[in-house]
């Protein structure tokens, strides 16, 4: 039988609604409940490592938390990991974790979007997919995954799409690799390549922030005199901005501060296409730097990575391609 940890981290899926109607933290993580029902899947050990709302997680925790899955691997000898988290800062802890995490164990991180005693409580569900998936064969090899809703994701491509339904993390554009049915664990895609970048430590400080009509420079540089390593700029459509902010790019650039452009829209790629000023074409012949997909929250947390391993420009463009 395979060993697979289960380790909280906190969020809805550790909390209780109160008579008044509001959710908050529990003293006794309601899931030790189901956790005894899963003896027939796995041999469970549960490491109850915090209990935050996940609002309040920071990429410092998230670096801590690798480390603490690393430790466990090693003591332990696991054959897979499953961590449960609140859902709104669910798909930047997996993808930090799937940036940092070069193994082949599989890491299943879920959450609810229903506290334990309301009506048709997801948590117990999802936690009981996840240590299915976890306990895979076919999960091996597979990065960081995020399992909620009978669905699997990869942590690149999942993202919060709703507010409170159940249903809220999709990978846009490509949709889940794979579901979990009564029967078993069914992959049907995976991810061509991973993308590594093994750190220890994130000290660099990035900042994010998104176009809109109008925008003038000001706040660019409000931001940049707070001393940033690096920007993320969530642009218009295709990958282009308003040109009242090109300046303040620039400056940017010019002080060797990297800007990554994304785009708003939750479907498609930033290109160089717009030629006028502002667009995609002028954005790439003053240095910014083009993703391939990946939207603010997670492009911030990869510069993070990667500033960590080189400042060169041509080197953070390269990498962002992958």
């Amino acid at each position: 039988m395979k060993k697979i940890l289960v380790l909280h981290t906190g969020g809805t899926i550790a909390m209780q609604e109160n008579e008044h109607g509001a959710v908050q933290p529990n003293v006794i993580n309601p899931l030790y409940s189901t956790i005894e029902s899963l003896s027939t899947i796995a041999s469970v050990i549960v490491d109850d490592y915090l209990n935050l709302p996940s609002p309040h997680m920071t990429p410092s925790l998230m670096i801590d938390l690798a480390r603490r899955l690393k430790e466990r691997v090693k003591e332990d000898q696991l054959d897979g990991i499953v961590v449960t988290h609140g859902t709104d800062t669910l798909e930047e802890t997996a993808y930090l974790l799937d940036l940092i995490l070069d193994w082949d164990i599989p890491v299943i991180i879920t959450g609810a979007m229903r506290s334990s005693n309301e009506l048709g409580a997801d948590g117990p569900h999802n936690l009981i997919a996840s240590v299915r998936v976890a306990a895979s064969d076919d999960a091996k090899g597979k990065g960081v995954l995020v399992v909620l809703n009978d669905e699997i994701h990869t942590a690149k491509n999942v993202t919060k799409t709703h507010s409170s339904n159940i249903a809220t993390f999709q990978s846009p554009q490509y949709g889940p690799i794979g579901i979990v049915t009564k029967r078993g664990v069914f992959f049907h895609h995976t991810l061509s390549k991973r993308d590594c970048h093994p750190v220890t430590q994130l000290t660099k400080k990035v900042a994010l922030l998104k176009t809109y009509a109008g925008m003038d420079d000001t706040i660019i540089e409000a931001v940049a005199a707070t001393h940033i390593d690096g920007l993320v700029i969530e642009a218009f459509g295709q990958g282009n901005v308003p040109p009242t902010i090109m300046p303040a790019l620039k400056t940017l650039i010019a002080r060797n501060i990297p800007v990554v452009l994304v785009s708003r829209c939750f479907n498609g790629v930033v290109q160089d296409t717009y030629a006028y000023e502002g667009g995609g074409r002028t954005l790439k012949e003053i240095g910014v730097i083009f993703t391939n997909g990946l939207n603010g929250q997670k492009a911030r947390l990869k510069l993070m990575a990667v500033l960590e391993q080189s400042a060169d420009h041509s080197i953070i463009q390269e990498l962002f391609y992958k």
